[in-house]
């Protein structure tokens, strides 16, 4: 990883994106569209990315980049790439039309494979999470101190916290669940889902259906440093020729 990278950098950068989210968020008139796989995009989307981009160029032009409101590379190129940036600048965008407030911008940086260094800025919440390899996960709350945040991986055989999609139940989920004793549901949009892992506000994260690569990035780093010791494993995997995830699931001791 670039020296000269820092996670406060790259924090700083998605709190300013998320700055752009918000002054729209507030605007009823903002504009909506939908894209040709018929997802919702929105002004916000696009007022994010026009933050992130050239201030990620700037820290290291070098750096290729992937973004979900870029062109998209073909894998002949990419599959050249030892790192890149990943983005999602409005992760939760149904969360955001439905004023949820649980909707983030998600930056990684990728190497190898791995999330090396992420984060999740949360506008409406006035929070950002954060984490890079080596350095552990962080949370700052707008107007305090970052603060040290860490999980350990939870016994199956324990009754467990699941922290689960808002807009996407599914009954494979139920079905899963079935298997375990729960002591607590928590259905929450968007990327928050791995923060509330990362800060141990969770035990089990388990998601039974399709995402993209961009979906799960910055909040993947964010769980993975969050470990007291080596980083949590996972399953999860980047610059896959499709950028497509199969389900995962998070948290638990390996069993």
């Amino acid at each position: 990883m670039t020296a000269a990278i820092s996670i406060e950098d790259v924090a700083a950068i998605a709190s300013a994106a998320g700055d752009a989210v918000l002054r729209l968020y507030r605007d009823s008139g903002a504009w909506v569209r939908r894209k040709q796989d018929g997802s919702p995009v929105t002004a916000a989307d696009m007022a994010s990315e026009d933050v992130i981009r050239p201030r990620l160029a700037a820290l290291d032009p070098a750096i290729p980049y992937l973004s979900e409101e870029a062109p998209l590379p073909a894998h002949a190129e990419r599959r050249g790439w030892q790192r890149f940036w990943l983005v999602d600048p409005l992760d939760g965008t149904k969360e955001f039309l439905r004023r949820t407030d649980e909707f983030t911008v998600n930056i990684a940086l990728i190497e190898a494979g791995e999330p090396v260094l992420g984060a999740v800025a949360a506008p409406a919440l006035g929070v950002v999470y954060y984490a890079a390899r080596r350095q552990g996960a962080w949370k700052r709350r707008r107007g305090r101190q970052p603060e040290r945040i860490r999980s350990r991986l939870a016994d199956p055989r324990q009754p467990l916290r699941v922290v689960e999609s808002r807009s996407h139940p599914s009954p494979e989920l139920e079905d899963f669940l079935a298997g375990y004793t729960i002591r607590e549901r928590l259905k929450v949009g968007s990327s928050l889902k791995f923060c509330l892992l990362a800060e141990g506000r969770a035990d089990i994260y388990p998601r039974l259906g399709p995402t993209m690569e961009w979906d799960v990035g910055a909040g993947d780093c964010v769980y993975r440093h969050s470990a007291a010791g080596e980083p949590h494993p996972s399953p999860l995997t980047y610059n896959k020729p499709s950028l497509r995830n199969d389900r995962f699931v998070l948290g638990l001791q390996p069993s």
